[in-house]
């Protein structure tokens, strides 16, 4: 349910209040003025973030995409054409909408779109389903469901069409192509003469709802405002050092809260940068738009950041233009994270946040083996940062313990989910994000790990990431995961699943020998896994990081 402020016959804002979404914890006031009094929230919406750019560079390139070159007025003016055909089709402010589309150009006009109307995009990612998507429309109340006609073997264009007429509430299904051509639906859309850019919503309001990890259950709803969001973003572009001159692929899912904003397709919309839009980040896919578009900035997950290192390719193509390699979305092991200068002949720059709010960046001027080690420090002086105990209290500098936080630019809770928010979330406010961590005097994260992926092997506590550093150490190994398997004994054993590096030996890589590799490296006998299981590739989430919840799920061996 939403209450609707009043707006002018245009569209335009004039009440002062933002709009409220039932099922939404503000933040509270004292601490809303005190971050505007700082600076840090400075009132424009994203729709007023991008016409600022094309306003500042109209005839910069914002999108590259195939043989498209999409300048920034153009994308200016489609995003108008596209907000008028959607307002003709009944999307105000406030009305949410799901959006369910992979890396192509019209993503970025249909969301500026919404934003432009004050309608709120529910951001799906191109590997839901119909599952995930019926849940998404249906609790967020979806007034209009976005997608393309095919993806990956899929007929969506099919789906919207069921999902239209199963659904009441939905009012609208868009179908566009999912090649970035022409579709029935773009084509209306876009005849209409387009609007005029102005306010139609406020800073202050709700401008989208991301998706949680979903590891577990149902992804929850994250609500992130114009204000809060953009500050995350303006602080991503300083410390990365994006500008007009950035070159920025995405190869991660568009829609994902790291491709949008660490620092992301806002950032480097903010800065009046270009974006490269690639299918995936594969080194086939993503070396040749290095090479070709002279790419400066990328970003990974750390299972492409150890394709990309391990891959042959990366001797066919040039790849000097490349200056920053931006890698989160899990932990970065430091046996690979200190590959990637000496390889890839670009700076690395660790990430390490959540769609809820705290990020966190090694520096470009760290020293390397912080920037290899750590996993950054937040990017705003009023982030506030715990690591506690299991009764929540304080532990020392250097000590493991699990991460609280709050600040100008986290959440104070999911969207519709109170019972959630009592888990979740302090009674002062602190975000309990499930990552356990260090924290150095001088504010430095090193993630241990997830609270949920600790295996309790018999009482001793395993980190999974400190025992798939040292496998990655051994020249053999591609990747590793370690989880915890069921054990009528000691509650969990520890189970290691392995990629062999191509060209291998498989004979000559075995348990025995990667746990002999272990112990010579000084891990204690209990770490040493009971069970490695070597296998030619690893579940994946959506973005594609490694999906332990499905590998745990496997408890042969």
């Amino acid at each position: 349910m939403t209450t609707q402020p009043r707006s002018a016959a245009s569209g335009e804002v004039t009440d002062p209040e933002p709009l409220v979404l039932d099922g939404v914890v503000p933040y509270p006031r004292d601490l809303a003025a005190l971050y505007r009094e700082k600076g840090h929230w400075i009132g424009r919406t994203h729709a007023e973030m991008l016409f600022d750019t094309v306003s500042r560079h109209p005839d910069g390139t914002a999108v590259i995409f195939g043989e498209e070159r999409l300048s920034y007025a153009e994308l200016g003016d489609q995003v108008l054409r596209l907000a008028a055909g959607l307002r003709a089709r009944g999307i105000r402010r406030g009305d949410r909408v799901v959006v369910h589309l992979p890396n192509i150009p019209i993503y970025l006009g249909l969301v500026f779109a919404l934003f432009e109307l004050g309608a709120i995009p529910v951001f799906a990612l191109a590997a839901h389903r119909r599952s995930e998507i019926e849940y998404f429309l249906e609790f967020a109340e979806a007034k209009a469901y976005i997608t393309v006609d095919r993806q990956g073997g899929h007929d969506l264009g099919a789906l919207a069409a069921e999902l239209r007429q199963s659904i009441p509430r939905l009012e609208q299904a868009i179908v566009v192509s999912g090649d970035g051509g022409s579709s029935a639906d773009t084509d209306e859309l876009l005849s209409h003469a387009p609007l005029d850019h102005r306010r139609r919503s406020l800073p202050g309001d709700i401008a989208f709802l991301q998706l949680s990890g979903g590891t577990t259950g149902r992804p929850k709803m994250i609500p992130r405002t114009h204000d809060d969001y953009l500050y995350s973003v303006r602080e991503s572009n300083r410390i990365c050092g994006v500008d007009q001159d950035t070159v920025h692929l995405v190869s991660l899912p568009i829609s994902h809260n790291f491709t949008m904003s660490s620092p992301g397709i806002l950032g480097v919309l903010e800065a009046g940068g270009q974006m490269v839009l690639g299918p995936n980040g594969s080194p086939d896919a993503a070396f040749p738009l290095i090479e070709e578009h002279r790419v400066t900035q990328a970003a990974l997950v750390p299972p492409l950041a150890v394709a990309w290192l391990n891959s042959g390719l990366k001797d066919r193509y040039d790849l000097s233009s490349l200056r920053t390699l931006l890698v989160g979305g899990a932990k970065f092991s430091a046996e690979v994270a200190k590959r990637v200068r000496p390889e890839l002949g670009c700076t690395l720059q660790q990430v390490f946040g959540m769609a809820e709010g705290l990020v966190n960046y090694t520096r470009l001027d760290d020293e390397e083996d912080i920037v290899v080690s750590t996993q950054g420090r937040p990017i705003s002086p009023d982030d506030e940062v715990r690591v506690v105990d299991d009764e929540d209290r304080d532990v020392p500098h250097g000590e493991a313990g699990h991460l609280l936080t709050r600040g100008p630019y986290t959440i104070r809770g999911y969207y519709r989910a109170p019972e959630h928010n009592e888990r979740s979330f302090t009674a002062d406010g602190f975000y309990r994000t499930g990552d356990i961590v260090r924290l150095s005097p001088d504010g430095y994260i090193t993630v241990v790990g997830r609270s949920k992926d600790q295996i309790n092997r018999g009482g001793e506590k395993i980190a999974p990431e400190e025992v798939e550093n040292l496998l990655l150490a051994h020249d053999a190994v591609h990747d590793a995961s370690v989880v915890g398997i069921p054990d009528d004994l000691l509650g969990e054993r520890s189970k290691a699943y392995v990629i062999l590096r191509q060209g291998a030996d498989p004979e000559g890589v075995g348990a025995v020998t990667l746990k002999r590799f272990l112990r010579a490296r000084g891990l204690a006998a209990y770490k040493i896994p009971d069970v490695v299981d070597f296998v030619a590739e690893f579940p994946q989430t959506g973005v594609g990081k490694i999906a332990k919840r499905a590998q745990r799920a496997s408890t042969a061996g």
